[in-house]
């Protein structure tokens, strides 16, 4: 088996990756297509970093067990499967899923911090920044923690304004000139999705 064509995306939280890839999925099938989060590697509750507050803080690298990310994304470009469960940040009303990830042409990669570890940034072939202006991805951000975290209005402004925000600066912000594209997201990004579509499209019929 050829080795995938492996795509890193980043972007800062509620930038819109998770629906943007949604939308991507759409148009490829599991064997054309892979795609890995990084929100399925943080380290159990435990185990994560506290702020002064004594508080969980996800967004710092420490949060990410790297070492089993790069395992598992070294595993699939081999040709083999992975599972494991699904991460719910300690929501008890989420029932952690079993999930399989099986090899294909074309592997993607997403995460906020998934350019931080060289030793996973050395894997990718291209490089993808999706980006949206500070409001939106506030709002975004809300909804989201409100609706798959359990997190009440206080605790994720509180954690946008100690934790996402002074990460995304130090750790996302400097990469946008190192990334071979920016997708910018405020109010849709059909045109960006449907270049990325051709190109995979391109890609698998090079494979076929």
């Amino acid at each position: 088996m050829k080795a995938p064509y492996v795509v890193g995306i980043t972007g800062g939280s509620g930038s819109g990756k998770t629906y943007f890839l949604r939308r991507l999925q759409e148009y490829f099938t599991i064997e054309e297509l892979c795609l890995v989060s990084q929100d399925n590697y943080y380290k159990e509750i435990s185990k994560q970093p506290l702020d002064d507050q004594g508080i969980e803080n996800f967004d710092l690298p420490e949060s990410i067990d790297d070492h089993r990310f790069y395992r598992d994304l070294l595993t699939l470009k081999s040709g083999k499967t992975v599972k494991l469960y699904e991460y719910t940040f300690n929501n008890p009303a989420s029932v952690p899923k079993l999930l399989e990830f099986r090899p294909a042409p074309i592997m993607i990669v997403e995460g906020i911090l998934v350019f931080h570890f060289k030793k996973i940034r050395s894997l990718f072939d291209l490089s993808i920044f999706i980006d949206a202006r500070e409001p939106v991805k506030l709002v975004r951000r809300i909804n989201r923690d409100a609706r798959e975290r359990g997190y009440d209005i206080d605790d994720v402004l509180y954690r946008y304004e100690k934790h996402v925000t002074p990460v995304y600066e130090k750790y996302l912000e400097p990469l946008k000139p190192e990334m071979d594209l920016i997708i910018p997201n405020n109010n849709g990004f059909d045109h960006a999705l449907q270049v990325l579509i051709s190109h995979f499209k391109e890609i698998l019929s090079e494979r076929s």
